[in-house]
């Protein structure tokens, strides 16, 4: 018997359907001049005004005014595409810009720009892991997909450390040849628990054991520190990180991702990393995107300041509401549910009768028994947005019987 193809992608459809983890796309246009808001499109071709409290646009940044105007003017000049990869259609003075102003973000020699965040993982970690002989990855459990393909497919060997615990980490470190290549790759924010690496914990034992760091920033470049640098400029740690990455595609309201470091590694990683040498390049107008946003937030306060008073804010609702949520003492907010079916439709309630759009997240993004609400405050968000959201939440936590989360502090 002929194998049914249609069959066998039916019953893996199914399956997920069945556990409650298949993800519907809801069709949202979001406007420019009224963001957050947005327009919900139904199937019936009806329309109608919703919040977004579930993406990472954290400062607006997409909508600034002087972040449109770069774009526009570089689609007219430069035309919609790069017209190949880099080494077939070449750098244009857009990337080298863009490069030297990362580069310069985080006090490195060099940068490098990929298409998004998670290529610049998955392709710079496979390419320094296979270009180390026999190197060993130290990788956080809770890292992101992005860095464990890349770690994968590095053929590396992998040690995976208890979530920011630095004893398992030196008890994994002590186990390998001091003079053995070493990477330790982790992240500055956990974008589902919203909590903060021990990042200055990492760097002594990097140091202590020979060992490179790669440092993920994604959820706190632009957000965090005087200029934006992330977590580790904040805390005054850029200099003893090796490799600094991040993205374009949350806090400056655009779309690629990029690596900065010592100009050699970085060097390295271009000449090797296949995910960057046979992709097409970012367009000019997402370049000039990306370059007016990064050079904006490294002067400007104001979108910082109001993000994190409305995640205070938020946080502080909650409380009063009496829901528990996991606060990792940054912008992110993870709200609890723990059961799968009930995150579901909890969502659906609260877009269908409230018009707030959040969604589920449910396995494999997080373990089963800790799915959740993970809510995204932004700069542009307002008190009403605020209370409106707590209040919807507290009628369906007592309708729903949600059971109390023990709030972590």
């Amino acid at each position: 018997m002929s194998f049914d193809y249609h069959a066998h992608f039916q019953t893996a459809i199914d399956e997920i359907k069945a556990d409650n983890r298949y993800r519907y796309f809801t069709t949202i246009g979001k406007e420019s001049a009224s963001f957050p808001k947005a327009r919900l499109h139904l199937e019936d071709g009806s329309s109608r005004d919703v919040t977004v409290w579930c993406g990472n646009d954290y400062l607006g940044m997409s909508h600034n005014e002087k972040v449109i105007e770069a774009a526009t003017l570089a689609a007219q000049k430069h035309g919609t595409s790069a017209g190949g990869t880099r080494n077939i259609s070449g750098s244009t003075p857009l990337h080298t810009a863009l490069e030297s102003s990362v580069a310069d973000l985080h006090g490195k020699q060099a940068g490098l720009v990929f298409t998004s965040g998670y290529v610049t993982n998955s392709g710079a970690l496979a390419t320094l892991g296979r270009l180390m002989p026999e190197c060993v990855i130290f990788s956080d459990r809770l890292n992101h997909a992005s860095m464990i393909h890349g770690i994968k497919n590095s053929k590396a060997t992998c040690k995976i450390f208890h979530h920011n615990d630095m004893a398992h980490l030196e008890e994994l470190l002590q186990s390998v040849d001091i003079n053995r290549p070493k990477l330790i790759a982790f992240e500055s924010v956990y974008s589902m628990e919203g909590d903060i690496a021990d990042i200055k914990g990492i760097i002594a034992l990097a140091k202590k054991y020979n060992a490179m760091t790669y440092l993920d920033e994604v959820h706190a470049v632009g957000m965090y520190g005087a200029r934006g640098g992330g977590m580790a400029e904040m805390l005054g740690a850029m200099d003893d990180i090796d490799i600094l990455q991040g993205t374009f595609g949350k806090a400056y309201g655009a779309m690629g991702g990029f690596i900065t470091g010592d100009a050699v590694i970085i060097d390295a990683i271009r000449s090797f990393c296949s995910e960057f040498i046979f992709t097409t390049s970012q367009t000019p107008a997402t370049l000039a995107a990306c370059l007016t946003a990064v050079e904006h937030l490294k002067t400007s306060h104001e979108e910082r300041r109001r993000l994190h008073e409305n995640a205070k804010m938020l946080k502080d609702e909650l409380r009063k509401a009496g829901l528990g949520f996991h606060d990792g003492k940054t912008h992110i907010v993870p709200l609890i549910v723990g059961d799968a079916t009930c995150c579901r439709e909890i969502a659906a309630s609260l877009l269908d009768a409230y018009n707030i759009y959040v969604q589920p997240i449910n396995y494999p993004t997080v373990p089963v028994g800790s799915e959740r609400l993970r809510l995204a405050p932004s700069a542009l968000h307002t008190r009403d947005d605020i209370t409106h959201l707590v209040s919807a939440l507290k009628e369906l936590w007592e309708f729903n019987h949600v059971p109390q989360y023990q709030q972590v502090s």
